[in-house]
């Protein structure tokens, strides 16, 4: 029990201690830091971001970041730029170089570098008196103590500051750019992420598969279209294609827990006359949204007042809504 009391311990003081450092950097901060974001911002080429060690770790992520939100950036490694990856940048883009120290070899030989090819440079460092803190043009300085490490030598609280300013970056970008869900999907078209923002009913229902029944149908050919179809439902439709319901597996159920003489049943007798329904040309997160609140398993397809098909909480899964 004692070595488990320890490890809570110290992962409790690990994450009080780097959220502690990120409300001293966050208090830190001044108008500086916007008058870098308009430069970004209104930069006429890309954002390059580079380091070393785990801080190229934090810019490939940055820069996954700034592109996921409109910002077109490249990632550089800085011991790759210095033996030949400079010519992926051009003179108007705007480098932003991560240290911790702000005195790595690699970053110190890039500097002047940089310098000459006329980039603006920009200092992500916890170092304020470094080479690269005096020698770029902006600097953001993040303040911090110790690591987290007890030996103080593993990067946690360095690369945590690093991360998070890069969120704060391209977030504040974001807020700039007008940057809304649509843009968001026009990046992010594959993965549940994206669905949720483009993907309609219309490419989920499957037109072909239309359980369908009259409402003198008997109840024999109502489990043969619930059984053909597999949706665990059928529809009921009346004259001009008219919906008037829906049947289920339920409502089979139900019928046969009723005692009743059920053999002489016909479509009408058991058909929910308020289903649940939906437009063919919605958001199918929108549908997913009615099927959860209604507590459902299947929902109406309807164009107009045209039935279209119906769609099952499993066709939702399939695509990774849920």
């Amino acid at each position: 029990m004692e070595a488990k009391e320890a490890i809570l311990s110290c992962i409790k003081s690990t994450l009080t201690s780097e959220a502690a450092a990120l409300m001293n950097v966050a208090d830190s901060l001044d108008d500086a830091i916007s008058e870098i974001i308009y430069t970004l911002y209104h930069g006429k080429g890309r954002i390059i971001v580079t380091g070393v060690g785990k801080s190229a770790i934090v810019a490939q992520k940055i820069v996954a970041t700034f592109n996921s939100t409109g910002t077109p950036s490249l990632y550089m490694h800085a011991a790759d730029a210095i033996h030949g990856d400079l010519g992926m940048i051009n003179n108007e883009d705007i480098v932003i170089c991560i240290s911790k120290s702000g005195e790595t070899p690699e970053i110190k030989v890039l500097i002047p570098l940089l310098r000459n090819l006329g980039n603006t440079l920009i200092a992500l460092t916890n170092n304020n008196l470094s080479t690269l803190a005096i020698k770029a043009d902006h600097l953001i300085y993040l303040p911090m103590g110790v690591e987290a490490d007890p030996n103080n030598l593993a990067p946690t609280t360095s690369t945590t500051l690093q991360m998070a300013m890069g969120d704060a970056m391209a977030i504040a970008l974001i807020k700039l750019r007008g940057f809304t869900p649509a843009d968001f999907a026009k990046f992010h078209p594959g993965g549940s992420l994206g669905k949720q923002l483009y993907l309609k009913v219309s490419g989920m229902v499957d037109y072909l598969r239309k359980p369908q029944n009259k409402p003198e149908d008997s109840i024999q050919e109502v489990i043969l279209q619930i059984s053909k179809h597999r949706y665990g439902a059928t529809c009921v439709i009346g004259e001009n294609d008219q919906v008037l319901g829906i049947i289920t597996d339920g409502d089979l159920r139900r019928m046969l827990e009723s005692k009743k003489n059920w053999t002489e049943f016909t479509a009408r007798d058991i058909v929910n006359i308020s289903p649940k329904s939906c437009q063919v040309n919605e958001m199918a997160v929108y549908a997913l949204e009615l099927l959860k609140k209604s507590k459902i398993q299947q929902l109406i397809v309807l164009e107009g007042d045209k039935y279209v098909g119906i769609l099952h909480m499993h066709d939702f899964l399939k695509e990774g809504l849920h």
